[in-house]
C-alpha cells in the first residue's frame, strides 16, 4: 500500500522562472516543484554542457594517475579488473579501451559470478602467474582487504576504483583507493557509477588540458549504458553523462551497440534513458547473471559488425532466457508465500529456496518489492551456498540492515536501495528474525510513497503538456519520469485490449472525457466497474503512429476518491503486527476489533460477489467506509482460519473465494480474535 503525496508548489516562483528563462508554464512548473529555481541550478539543468567534478579532487587519483603513466612508460603487464553487470562491463570497457590505445600492455579480467563479486585469491594468482604487475579496479575493490593484501604479498600493485560505500576496514594496502564515499575524499559529488569514476580517471590521465569533448565521443556511449544500468542519480554530474551518452549511442561506432540496437528494436530510433534502462541495460545484465560477461564485453569491443549481429542475437537469447527463469523463480515463490504467508507481513520480506540462479534473484526480489511496496530479499541456496539479493523502498537503507547482521553473514556489501549478502544455510531464519528486529527497532513500519508532481485538470490535457515533460529527460533515478493526479475522475468503460493483457480505460469529470491506459491489468481482476469515482496516478507520453503524434496517459496506480489512504496505511499497520505476534495498546487493538455486525456484513457482501478480487480497500468503499481497512483485514483473517473463506494472495492475485460450511461456526474461536481480545484487556 502506498502513500500518495502532491508536491508543493509554488506558483509565483513557476511564473517567475517562465518569464525570466522565456520557458513554457507548465516546464516551469515541474522545474519549480524539482527544486531547480537558481540561476546556476535552471542553467545547468538546461544545458548540461561540462561535468563539475574535477577529478583530482578524488582522494588518490594523482598517486594513481603517476602510477599508470610509469607502468604504461615502462610496458608492465595492466589488469582491468571488473565486474560482470551492465556497470561494470562497460567500466572495464572504457578504461581497457583507453590504455589499449595508450598502447599499454593491457587485459581485462571479470569475474565469473560463481566466482563471487570483486576481487578473489585465485583470480590473483591467475594474474601473477601471467606476470600481472598492476590491477586496475573498476566498480569493485574497495572491500577487498584481503585480497588486495594478498595482492601485496605477491608484488602486485592495485589501484582501486569503487564507488560503493566502504565498510569499516579499508584496502590498506591498495596503492591508491579512489572512491568519493571514503570521508577524507574532498570530490563535490559522490554519487557516481562505476562506469563514471573510470571516466574520471581517464581524464585525470589525459591531464590538464583533456579534451572533454573528444573523450565523451570515443566513450560517452558506455558512460550512458553504465551511467544508467547502475541507477544511480541521474543529477549534475550523470546527468551531462546520459544525456551526451544518448547522443553518443545514436552516433555510436561501436559495432556492438549498433548491432544491439537493432536486436532491441531500437534501429534509426530516437532513444531515451527509459529504452536503456529496459532494453539495452538487461540484455547486457543477462550475460553476466547467466554466463561470462566476456561475452557482452566481447560485444562492446569488437569491431566486425557480422561478430557483433552474432553477438547481439546471442546476447537476447540470454535475456530470454533470464525472463523464463524469473517467471520460472517466481511461480516458486507464489507457493512458497500461499503455504506461508506470514511472511509478507513481515517489516523486510526475506523469502527463500533451493537451487533459484543466484543471478536473477536481485530481479526478483524487486519485483516483490514493487508487488508489496517493502523492502525484500530474496536468498537461494545452490550447492550448500545461500546468497541473497534484496531491494529497498525510499527511505529504509537496506545496506545498513543487513550489515547490522554482520555477525552471522559470510559476506555483504551494496547501496541503500540494493544489498547483496551471503551466509551459511542454517543461518537463514535467524537472519531474517534479525534483520526485521532492526527494522523494528530502528525504522518501525517502512511506508512505501508514490510521488505525484501536481494534479491536473483534464481539461487541459494535450500533447503540449507531454512534449513539455520530455525537456526534463533523461529520467531515472533522482530525476523520475513525472507522475500527475488526475483526481475525482468517472470511470464510463472499461475495455480490454491486448488479450485481455491491458485495458482501455475512459473516464470523464465535468463533461471532459479522457482515454487511459493501464498496462498488466487484466478485467478479470480489476476491481472498478463503470460508475467508481476514482483518483489516478498517471505518466504523459508521446505516441508515434504514421507520422502522426497523439497524446498517451498512461494509468501507474489507482484508488477510489473517497478512500482515506492515511487511516488504511495506519490500522494496516496494527493488523500487521498482531499477525507477527507483537503487542498493540488497548487503543489500537480496540481500533481493529470487529463487531459480529461487522463480520456479518462483510461475509454477506463476499458470498454474494462469489469469487472476489480484493484489496481491502476495494471492501472498505464497497461498504460505504463503515468498517475500517484494519477491521477488515481482522475480518478476512479470522474467516479464513476459521475455513469459511480461502484466501489467496502472492504476486499473481489477491483473492476471496467462498468455502462450503456444513455447521455453524463460532468467530470467538479465530486466533487472531483472541489475541486482539487479550490486548483490549490490558488496559
Amino acid at each position: 500500500m502506498k502513500r500518495w503525496t502532491v508536491a508543493k508548489l509554488d506558483r509565483v516562483k513557476a511564473q517567475n522562472i517562465s518569464e525570466k528563462y522565456d520557458l513554457p508554464a507548465f516546464f516551469s512548473i515541474l522545474l519549480t516543484i524539482r527544486n531547480i529555481s537558481s540561476e546556476s541550478d535552471v542553467n545547468n539543468f538546461l544545458e548540461n554542457n561540462k561535468i563539475i567534478t574535477d577529478p583530482f579532487q578524488m582522494k588518490d587519483m594523482e598517486k594513481a594517475v603517476l602510477r599508470i603513466r610509469k607502468a604504461i612508460d615502462a610496458a608492465e603487464k595492466i589488469c582491468v579488473y571488473g565486474d560482470y553487470d551492465a556497470d561494470g562491463v562497460t567500466a572495464t570497457c572504457l578504461l581497457f579501451s583507453y590504455l589499449r590505445d595508450r598502447n599499454a600492455d593491457v587485459m581485462y579480467y571479470i569475474p565469473k559470478r560463481e566466482e563471487g563479486y570483486g576481487m578473489n585469491t585465485k583470480a590473483v594468482d591467475t594474474l601473477k602467474e601471467i606476470g600481472i604487475q598492476l590491477i586496475i579496479t573498476v566498480d569493485n575493490g574497495i572491500a577487498a582487504v584481503s585480497e588486495i593484501d594478498y595482492a601485496a604479498s605477491l608484488n602486485i600493485d592495485v589501484i582501486v576504483t569503487d564507488h560503493h560505500k566502504p565498510q569499516e576496514a579499508l584496502p590498506e594496502k591498495a596503492l591508491a583507493l579512489i572512491d568519493m564515499h571514503q570521508k577524507s575524499c574532498k570530490s563535490t559529488f559522490k554519487e557516481m557509477s562505476g562506469v563514471g569514476v573510470a571516466f574520471m580517471m581517464v581524464q585525470a590521465l589525459e591531464g590538464e588540458f583533456a579534451d572533454i569533448n573528444h573523450l565523451f565521443e570515443n566513450f560517452g556511449d558506455l558512460l550512458a549504458i553504465g551511467t544508467v544500468g547502475d541507477i544511480v542519480p541521474l543529477i549534475l554530474d550523470n546527468r551531462v553523462f546520459v544525456k551526451k551518452g544518448l547522443v553518443c549511442i545514436q552516433n555510436s561506432e561501436r559495432c556492438g551497440i549498433t548491432a544491439l540496437l537493432k536486436e532491441a528494436g531500437f534501429a534509426n530510433k530516437p532513444l531515451t534513458s527509459t529504452d536503456l534502462a529496459f532494453s539495452i541495460v538487461p540484455r547486457i545484465n543477462a550475460v553476466g547473471r547467466l554466463e561470462t560477461s566476456e561475452k557482452s564485453l566481447e560485444l562492446l569491443l569488437t569491431e566486425d559488425y557480422k561478430r557483433a549481429e552474432e553477438l547481439a542475437v546471442e546476447v537476447s537469447d540470454l535475456n530470454r532466457q533470464r525472463q523464463d527463469i524469473v517467471t520460472d523463480i517466481l511461480e516458486e515463490i507464489n507457493i512458497v508465500i500461499e503455504n506461508k504467508k506470514e511472511l509478507i507481513y513481515d517489516r523486510v520480506i526475506v523469502v527463500a529456496g533451493d537451487n533459484w540462479h543466484h543471478g536473477v534473484i536481485g530481479i526478483v526480489s524487486a519485483k516483490l518489492k514493487d508487488r508489496f511496496d517493502k523492502p525484500v530479499i530474496i536468498i537461494s541456496t545452490c550447492n550448500g551456498i545461500s546468497k541473497g539479493s534484496g531491494r529497498s523502498v525510499k527511505g529504509f537503507s537496506l545496506c545498513d540492515a543487513v550489515a547490522s547482521c554482520g555477525d552471522i553473514l559470510i559476506h555483504y556489501g551494496g547501496h541503500p536501495m540494493a544489498a547483496g549478502l551471503e551466509l551459511a544455510p542454517d543461518k537463514i531464519d535467524i537472519f531474517r528474525k534479525k534483520i526485521n528486529q532492526y527494522a523494528k527497532i530502528n525504522c518501525g513500519t517502512v511506508i512505501a510513497e508514490l510521488n505525484i508532481e501536481c494534479k491536473l485538470n483534464p481539461a487541459n490535457l494535450d500533447l503540449t503538456l507531454a512534449e513539455q515533460v520530455m525537456y526534463l529527460e533523461p529520467f531515472g533515478e533522482g530525476n523520475p519520469l513525472p507522475v500527475f493526479g488526475l483526481f475525482n475522475m468517472m470511470i464510463e468503460t472499461v475495455q480490454p485490449i491486448g488479450n485481455n493483457k491491458h485495458l482501455r480505460l475512459t473516464l470523464k469529470r465535468e463533461h471532459k472525457y479522457v482515454t487511459a491506459l493501464y498496462f498488466f491489468m487484466s478485467a478479470d481482476i480489476f476491481p472498478y466497474i463503470k460508475g467508481d469515482l476514482v483518483d489516478l496516478a498517471v505518466t504523459l507520453d508521446i505516441n508515434e503512429y504514421q507520422n502522426k503524434r497523439d497524446l498517451s496517459i498512461i494509468i501507474r496506480d489507482i484508488k477510489f476518491s473517497d478512500a482515506d489512504v492515511d487511516e488504511q496505511i495506519i490500522t494496516n499497520m496494527y493488523f500487521e503486527t498482531v499477525i507477527r505476534d507483537e503487542i498493540l495498546d488497548v487503543k489500537e487493538a480496540k481500533k481493529i476489533l470487529p463487531k459480529r455486525e461487522e463480520f456479518a456484513e462483510v461475509y454477506k457482501f463476499i458470498k454474494n460477489s462469489g469469487t472476489f478480487y480484493f484489496s481491502a480497500s476495494v471492501l472498505c468503499h464497497r461498504l460505504g467506509n463503515r468498517i475500517n481497512y484494519g477491521k477488515i483485514m481482522v475480518i478476512l483473517e479470522a474467516l479464513n482460519e476459521l475455513n469459511l473463506v480461502k484466501i489467496t494472495r502472492n504476486m499473481k492475485e489477491n483473492r476471496i473465494d467462498i468455502l462450503p460450511v456444513n455447521k455453524k461456526v463460532d468467530l470467538e474461536y479465530a486466533n487472531i480474535i483472541k489475541r486482539i481480545k487479550e490486548m483490549c484487556q490490558f488496559g
